[in-house]
């Protein structure tokens, strides 16, 4: 198991977001070591690696999103399906990985990545207008969400620097149930399964958990609307 390629993206200014100050999404390989940090809280932290643009910062960044992996397994799978080319840092990825199922990671897994680096596995990816706009595939948020291929987000536990070909390791693999693609599941098309995806406890992305808790709030006698207003993890959630 190690990384293809470590990704960053700088803003851009695109017709396919309402978003002024544009998109970082066009990630491309980095040359040499790129540092991986705890970037601090959503909504004011961008990206955890280093030179990496996030524009958004209502939906996006932020500690439990601090990075972004996806399997080069799955970009061939989605190679195949679009009869195109899907090159490192295409699906905005930070980390493109060899070996490793990163859809079926489980929640609060955690990747030793190079020497130093310490990452946590919190939550998928889910699809978005920005994603749908740059790949310009027709019903691409449906198409990929039917596909339960969402990569995965992860923290940073310790920092450090990182650079292709680094090996990772997986140093510790939770005893439940709850897979990045379970949890994406939860959160798109099977409602019904979020209260089991509480078993993942404290390593759950925040706004995953207040959905979960939210929604298995009927069956402690409250009526189970929440906060109006929580995002999952990412934004234009497909139901």
């Amino acid at each position: 198991m190690h990384l293809l390629t470590v990704n960053t993206g700088r803003p851009k200014i695109v017709d396919y977001t309402d978003w002024d100050a544009g998109t970082g999404i066009d990630k491309r390989p980095a040359e040499g070591p790129v540092a991986v940090a705890a970037p601090g809280p959503k909504g004011t932290a961008g990206s955890g690696v280093a030179g990496d643009a996030v524009c958004d910062l209502r939906h996006h960044g932020g500690d439990d999103q601090a990075v972004y992996a996806y399997a080069r397994e799955d970009l061939d799978f989605w190679e195949r399906e679009l009869g195109r080319e899907i090159a490192p840092g295409t699906f905005g990825e930070n980390l493109t990985t060899v070996g490793i199922d990163v859809s079926g990671a489980l929640v609060g897994e955690r990747w030793r990545v190079g020497p130093d680096l310490l990452l946590e596995v919190t939550s998928p990816r889910i699809p978005c207008r920005t994603f749908a706009g740059w790949l310009r595939e027709k019903g691409w948020v449906r198409r990929f969400t039917q596909a339960t291929l969402p990569g995965a987000y992860l923290r940073v536990l310790e920092p450090g620097e990182i650079c292709a070909g680094d090996p990772v390791e997986l140093v510790h693999r939770p005893d439940h149930e709850v897979s990045v693609a379970f949890l994406f599941r939860a959160l798109t098309t099977e409602r019904e399964l979020l209260p089991r995806v509480l078993a993942a406890g404290d390593a759950l992305h925040q706004e995953a958990r207040r959905k979960a808790v939210n929604y298995a709030a009927p069956e402690a006698g409250n009526d189970g609307r929440g906060t109006s207003g929580e995002g999952a993890p990412d934004t234009n959630v497909p139901v």
